[in-house]
């Protein structure tokens, strides 16, 4: 399958919910989520879908608390990088069946370590949010469709830049505890990102 076919695939499977949905795509870095998303965007768009992609990334919790234990603790990174209570506060429960729709698109800027000065975006009635990061499964979240871009470890480790190495054995650890593959909706295999192959 090529990209092109991927995002297709996903386009097809969100716009076929009625109402508002929320789309984890879900991966580490070298599967290239957050392009993903906005082509997925995009093509919903084309559809007539309001559609607004949010990184998991300008989510992050402020410096002070995400790197307490030092900048490579691999639990703080599973656990306790990613700002849960604002994802849901300011996305997912607002893009919920009972929220109001208006959505914030970036809250954290992490690499200045201060907030973005950004406006909310209104959803409508029938609107979709892609969320597009890594290690988002196993929280408990709220999502109508799971796509997990899944990368084997010597794939990963390949494309994996030398200075986030130390994140690899994370991404290990979260295959084994959190299953992402089996929570997934639809499951790709990511070896080549070029050309993924759909599961499910």
């Amino acid at each position: 399958m090529s990209r092109e076919a991927l995002v297709e695939h996903l386009v097809e499977r969100a716009d076929a919910r009625p109402g508002r949905v929320r789309v984890a795509l879900d991966g580490p870095p070298p599967t290239g989520t957050a392009e993903l998303a906005e082509a997925v965007v995009e093509g919903l768009r084309l559809r007539g879908r309001a559609a607004v992609t949010v990184r998991a990334g300008d989510f992050l919790r402020p410096a002070s608390l995400r790197l307490e234990y030092g900048h490579h603790d691999e639990d703080m990174f599973l656990d306790g990088w990613l700002d849960e209570g604002a994802l849901r506060r300011e996305v997912l429960d607002p893009a919920g069946p009972d929220g109001t729709g208006r959505v914030l698109p970036r809250l954290w800027d992490a690499e200045r370590d201060r907030a973005y000065r950004e406006d909310y975006r209104d959803l409508g009635a029938g609107g979709v949010v892609v969320v597009a990061g890594a290690l988002l499964l196993g929280r408990g979240l709220p999502f109508e469709l799971v796509a997990h871009l899944h990368m084997d470890r010597a794939a990963l480790a390949r494309r994996t830049p030398e200075e986030e190495r130390w994140t690899l054995p994370v991404f290990e650890r979260y295959a084994r505890e959190r299953d992402p593959a089996g929570a997934a909706d639809v499951l790709v295999l990511a070896d080549h990102p070029e050309r993924p192959a759909v599961r499910g």
